[in-house]
């Protein structure tokens, strides 16, 4: 399953609706395989009150919609699948080098097809993207790898900045975040 050519042709479809198709997953199974696709807001979009928008419930059930007429028309996956339709959410997945470079800076978790100096899980702080390139520091080593490399990457949320941190006990001094 071409997972990035259909999201190519959920673009259009997504755009008509005021969305940005992140990206698109399959996870075959047995019974009941699950295609899901990501939806964002394109860059730049803002709500009436001059605030960045975020995807609603509204703007899933209408993507889930118009998405479903399409697969039901052009019928390009085998067997029976379940349509997902979501926000990135938090600890967004990256399915571009365009998406890795909304958040460099941030740390990211990566998962690459084949070992990088023995490696194939990375996670780290996103240093720089250019181009297709993405450099990564963690452990100590800075990571530079070509995006067609990853097979899966995802923000991994901070939890103290989102205000989602465990509080301290009282008398104990708060932990220190390591990078």
């Amino acid at each position: 399953m071409d997972t990035h050519a259909l999201a190519q042709r959920f673009t259009a479809v997504l755009a008509d609706l005021g969305l940005e198709c992140m990206g698109v997953e399959f996870l075959p199974s047995q019974g009941q395989s699950t295609l899901r696709v990501y939806l964002d807001i394109p860059e730049g979009a803002v709500a009436a009150d001059g605030e960045r928008r975020e995807v609603g419930i509204e703007d899933c059930e209408a993507a889930s919609r118009e998405l479903s007429a399409m697969l039901d028309v052009e019928d390009p996956i085998p067997g029976h699948y379940v349509l997902e339709v979501s926000s990135p959410g938090i600890d967004r997945p990256l399915f571009t080098a365009a998406q890795f470079a909304r958040v460099v800076g941030q740390e990211v978790k990566v998962l690459l097809r084949a070992p990088l100096e023995g490696r194939r899980r990375l996670r780290g702080k996103l240093l720089a993207v250019d181009g297709e390139r993405i450099e990564l520091e963690g452990e100590g080593r800075t990571f530079a790898f070509g995006h067609a490399q990853v097979e899966s990457a995802r923000v991994v949320p901070d939890w103290m900045a989102l205000g989602y941190a465990p509080k301290p006990k009282p008398g104990k001094a708060p932990a220190k975040k390591k990078i």
